[in-house]
């Protein structure tokens, strides 16, 4: 059987937040491996958006509307995964945001915001793709959480709530699936090079009045290591939980953390 294949038939992943960042490389990773990969994100519709993230990969990838805050949109984008597929046997869910606030006056939707998007959406995921996972006898789930959700960070009370959630839903959805050939794990990074990233040390720049490799190289100082995770580094990983050869890893947060303890 090929590594793309289960039952006989060829593999189909959906990666949420799939236009950008860990998503994006968790996306492409996939798809050498000879994977079917649908991508759902926001923009995901936008053909003159998509055509530019994935370039020479437009061919190689669908791409889909998803609004992970919104049980329809998650609904049809699962349903027309299947339509088209047959099926779902993988389900990365990278769709995340991060925003600073002290607890002290934290704003309501902001935290409701992180709450909705990095842990309900992704439950919401799990509940529409995991059924078709169950009655293959085979599936794989990765959750992208992060060390923020072992270890808190003042002015992020929402995100490391959020994703310190994902690792307790992670745990009850690898019970329930254990006995159907489904696994479930997340992957906690620390910080990486991404766009995201990019925005912040931007509005680092701005505030401090440093360089962009001054401010970058501050961040490298946060990890022992002194260098930021590549997107490339968390999708290899995820390439390998998701494939036969992880069957046994299940209900387990693998840190790609650098050393980091943030």
């Amino acid at each position: 059987m090929e590594a793309g294949d289960v039952n006989g038939k060829t593999k189909t992943a959906i990666v949420t937040g799939g236009l950008s960042g860990i998503g994006l490389a968790i996306a492409r990773r996939l798809i050498r491996d000879g994977v079917s990969v649908f991508v759902g994100a926001r923009r995901g519709g936008d053909q003159d958006h998509v055509h530019n993230v994935l370039g020479a990969d437009a061919d190689r990838i669908v791409s889909l509307p998803l609004d992970v805050q919104s049980r329809d949109s998650v609904d049809d984008c699962v349903a027309q995964v299947v339509a088209t597929a047959g099926g779902v046997d993988i389900l990365v869910n990278a769709a995340g945001i991060y925003e600073e606030a002290a607890i002290i006056d934290h704003p309501e939707d902001v935290w409701m915001n992180h709450i909705d998007t990095n842990l309900s959406g992704t439950f919401r995921m799990i509940r529409a793709a995991m059924p078709h996972m169950k009655a293959a006898g085979w599936g794989r789930i990765v959750n992208i959480a992060s060390v923020a959700a072992h270890n808190g960070m003042e002015n992020n009370a929402a995100y490391c709530a959020s994703k310190a959630g994902l690792l307790g839903l992670g745990r009850c959805v690898s019970l329930e699936g254990a006995a159907h050939g489904v696994t479930c794990v997340s992957i906690s990074p620390t910080w990486v090079e991404t766009e995201m990233l990019r925005s912040y040390i931007d509005a680092d720049m701005k505030s401090s009045g440093q360089s962009f490799e001054q401010v970058r190289a501050e961040y490298c100082k946060s990890n022992p290591q002194d260098q930021l995770v590549q997107p490339s580094e968390v999708a290899e990983l995820a390439a390998f939980l998701v494939s036969d050869a992880a069957r046994a890893l299940t209900m387990e947060d693998f840190q790609v953390n650098a050393g980091s303890l943030w």
